[in-house]
């Protein structure tokens, strides 16, 4: 058995409730609940006119310094820590969080699994930095979400990246 299974055999999976009501606030330290895409295009669709819809939906538009400090705040991390756990040069990782250095995807992606990100939060991140969201239907993208899924760290995706042959979040 593989380290990916033996976390997903320790892992309880829940099913996921449906949502009754949007909250009104988030806890301190919390992001703000995003609604998903899914969501808002059903929304646009069954608006009466695209008056309506805009007049009742903020954009949601944020560069990805800004969006990285929200999740560090709302995680009660260190950006050095979270810097050096994904293996970035420090001076590039700093001027990653301060919106001076536009990464790659995959520099995106280390900080997403340094960051212990979730699935949403991690696409959420890859958006921001103009790049396309992990998608299942590529077998690399789909070995990193499923070691997202399961709680890995940026080294056991890499692992796992290699152990299929695939180019590793880190090269």
């Amino acid at each position: 058995m593989t380290d990916i299974e033996n976390k997903a055999s320790e892992r309880a999976v829940e099913p996921m409730a449906k949502p009754t009501a949007e909250p009104t606030a988030e806890p301190p330290g919390e992001m703000p609940d995003e609604p998903l895409t899914e969501r808002l295009l059903a929304e646009l669709l069954d608006a009466p006119s695209i008056d309506a819809f805009v007049s009742t939906h903020e954009s949601v538009e944020r560069s990805l310094s800004d969006y990285l400090n929200q999740l560090l705040a709302s995680k009660g991390l260190s950006r050095p820590r979270v810097i050096r756990a994904a293996g970035l040069n420090p001076t590039f990782g700093y001027q990653i969080f301060t919106g001076q250095r536009n990464p790659s995807r995959d520099k995106v992606l280390q900080l997403a699994l340094a960051m212990g990100c979730t699935l949403t939060e991690t696409n959420r991140a890859l958006q921001a930095a103009g790049h396309s969201a992990l998608y299942c239907k590529s077998r690399r993208d789909a070995i990193i979400i499923f070691c997202i899924e399961r709680g890995c760290d940026l080294h056991g995706t890499d692992e796992e990246l290699y152990r299929f042959g695939e180019r590793t979040v880190c090269e």
